[in-house]
């Protein structure tokens, strides 16, 4: 018998997070996607209705905090915090009093995503429902290099993000190639996509954060270092022993673990001949999950890290010794 559940991400409800830095645009492509037929049955959670200029796509009050936009989305404000408003979301669907497939959670420019993607992660109350969150990031071209390198939110907005867009390259076409790049050496499993006034693909954007979806975004990760932050990619042709990569992996959240921003993977593992994925963020690890298949390319473990203020070196020397070696000593 496996040790490790099936991927059930898509019997879950699906989670976006929408973050981006302030003036960054993730309210424009916010309301360019509400008017898209394929976010009808979708759930939306924003801070403040005042701030995102939803007046026009109002058609009927649910009460109080809650409305049914025209596209068919329900859209309800934060009140007091965000685990509250998604268990309501939930009791009210449960209740029938609403319908709905699918959340999306659009962040203040100065957010951190990382708590918001735990509560679908190890949060009792708000997990067993939810699938892993696909984090979306906008930067602009304008200012988003600059933001990058002056603030700290910016740069872990994009550092978690799953997926990138580019917001604003028509009002500085000069920057797009920079922002590119400086986006890369700080995410390099991000996919980056261009985002021109607000508009694009809303199946970018309600993508569920499946196990395949983490597993395939590794595909072409490879080392990075970005000042005291770096994305470190491992790789192992034999299959691992899972008791000694599951002990490498909790001491390092053990001693750690305020470093570790980010953790994505497929693994092969012993006495397993389906794939297992591996996310995780900070301290907090989703249960590991089996994937039907082996996506397309070469069978082969792949571990993305990125780090904030460790030696990628030491990490890449202790995972060979602890992890890969079979003749080092098993871990108690």
């Amino acid at each position: 018998m496996s040790l490790f559940a099936a991927d059930t991400s898509q019997q879950r409800t699906p989670l976006t997070v929408l973050t981006g830095f302030l003036g960054s645009g993730k309210t424009t492509v916010l309301n360019v996607a509400l008017r898209s037929p394929q976010f009808a049955d979708t759930a939306v959670i924003v801070n403040e209705f005042g701030a995102i200029g939803l007046d026009h796509l109002l058609i009927e009050a649910v009460d109080g905090e809650m409305v049914v936009l025209k596209s068919g989305c329900i859209c309800c404000s934060v009140r007091s915090d965000l685990e509250s408003s998604l268990r309501e979301l939930l009791a009210r669907r449960d209740d029938g009093r609403i319908d709905f497939r699918r959340i999306v959670i659009e962040t203040t420019g100065l957010a951190d995503p990382a708590p918001i993607a735990q509560l679908a992660l190890n949060n009792p109350l708000t997990a067993p429902f939810l699938a892993p969150a696909r984090i979306v990031a906008t930067i602009d071209a304008p200012c988003g290099e600059q933001h990058l390198q002056a603030n700290w939110e910016a740069r872990k907005q994009v550092l978690l993000a799953d997926l990138v867009l580019l917001t604003q390259t028509d009002l500085a076409p000069g920057k797009a190639a920079a922002l590119r790049e400086a986006v890369a050496q700080l995410n390099p499993a991000a996919p980056q996509v261009v985002c021109t006034r607000g508009e694009v693909e809303p199946e970018l954007l309600l993508a569920a954060g499946s196990a395949r979806a983490a597993a395939a975004s590794v595909a072409h990760a490879h080392d990075h270092v970005h000042g005291d932050i770096a994305a470190l990619a491992l790789e192992c042709e034999a299959p691992l022993d899972w008791l000694r990569l599951q002990a490498w992996l909790a001491g390092l959240r053990a001693a750690k673990g305020d470093a570790l921003l980010r953790v994505k993977g497929i693994v092969d593992l012993e006495g397993e001949t389906q794939p297992v994925v591996i996310q995780g963020i900070h301290h907090v690890f989703h249960p590991p999950v089996r994937l039907a298949a082996w996506p397309p390319g070469p069978r082969r473990s792949r571990l993305v890290l990125i780090v904030q203020g460790l030696h990628t070196a030491a990490l890449r020397e202790s995972f060979h010794r602890e992890v890969q070696d079979p003749t080092a000593e098993a871990p108690a």
